[in-house]
């Protein structure tokens, strides 16, 4: 009988050596992913900041096309409203009220973009607008002209290099939305990098009833359930700000409603808000650390069947657990 007990003991043993040789893998191999993801995020981040330059850059550069820009237009609303006196000189009073309507609007658009600038809102996009109307109006012009013989020989002043220099503003505002992308992107890479984990292989969620002696014992029925204990380790992450944090959790039953009492809410997170059981403020100082949450039924009675836990950090999943009481 003896030796039967130590051969028991030696298989036990074995095993817990496993175990923790496993465990100890499994570590390793996430210290080696940490320290390459942080050194590939560290690395995008100053492709972040070399990008924001460069959009600055670009943004300043543009400030002298809306400039230069502004004063062409001004400049061709000047001309076509002396080109429309001309043609008033020789318009029967029919057209010359058509074009009169036509200076009343072009003297319009001057104010308007008067006032912008004297508010230093001219930018790219109003200046652009500017231009279709300008466009617009030297086509109506010439209408005008194609109407009265008399002034077809009328040289209007036709600027090809507003038609240039709007080429070039578009140019510098597609190149300039190309970074906004590319940092963006890289924004959401070191965002993504920050996302702190509930480690799987120590995730565990029971259901807890109390004894005559007042201890708290796991159960899987659901009559003598009186709390859910979910227990878990938030890895190592050297990426995310070190100091409190709050973390949610959400028990999901068997009907697909969020377990709630007076100690729940709801919290807003990357995919809208969402109802939590229980929340918890924890020290996080970049290293990993356990975690053990509770919920009291306070005298509600579960349903049978699955359960679904999930765990929010950071506006964030983090991760996710189950059990299943008869």
């Amino acid at each position: 009988m003896s030796e039967e007990i130590e051969n028991s003991q030696k298989k036990s043993g074995g095993a817990y050596i496993a175990i923790i040789l496993l465990l100890l893998i499994a570590v390793g191999a996430m210290t080696y992913l940490w320290t390459s993801t942080s050194s590939e995020l560290t690395n995008a981040q100053n492709q972040i900041k070399q990008q924001n330059a460069d959009m600055q850059a670009m943004n300043d550069m543009m400030k002298d096309y809306v400039g230069d820009m502004s004063t062409d237009l001004r400049q061709n609303f000047m001309t076509m409203l002396s080109d429309y006196d001309q043609l008033m000189a020789n318009g029967t009073p029919e057209q010359n009220k058509a074009i009169a309507e036509q200076k009343q609007r072009i003297s319009d658009l001057i104010a308007q973009m008067d006032d912008m600038e004297s508010k230093n809102k001219l930018n790219a996009s109003y200046i652009s607008k500017l231009k279709r109307e300008n466009d617009e109006l030297r086509s109506i012009m010439k209408g005008y002209v194609y109407e009265i013989d008399s002034l077809h020989t009328l040289t209007l002043t036709l600027r090809d290099d507003l038609d240039q220099k709007t080429t070039t503003l578009v140019k510098t505002t597609q190149d300039r939305d190309n970074l906004q992308l590319k940092s963006d992107q890289l924004t959401e890479k070191v965002k993504e990098g920050q996302k702190l984990i509930a480690i799987g292989s120590s995730f565990t969620t029971m259901a807890m009833k109390q004894s005559l002696t007042n201890e708290m014992k796991e159960t899987n029925r659901a009559k003598n359930a009186v709390q859910i204990q979910s227990s878990f380790s938030i890895g190592k992450n050297p990426i995310t700000d070190a100091g409190e944090k709050t973390v949610y959790m959400q028990i999901i039953g068997p009907d697909n409603k969020t377990l709630q009492n007076t100690f729940s809410g709801i919290v807003e997170t990357e995919k809208g808000n969402v109802a939590y059981s229980n929340k918890r403020t924890i020290d996080y100082q970049n290293q990993s650390i356990d975690v053990t949450m509770f919920y009291s039924l306070r005298n509600e009675e579960l349903d049978k069947g699955n359960y679904k836990v999930n765990i929010y950090c950071q506006g964030q999943l983090i991760g996710s657990d189950s059990f299943t009481l008869k």
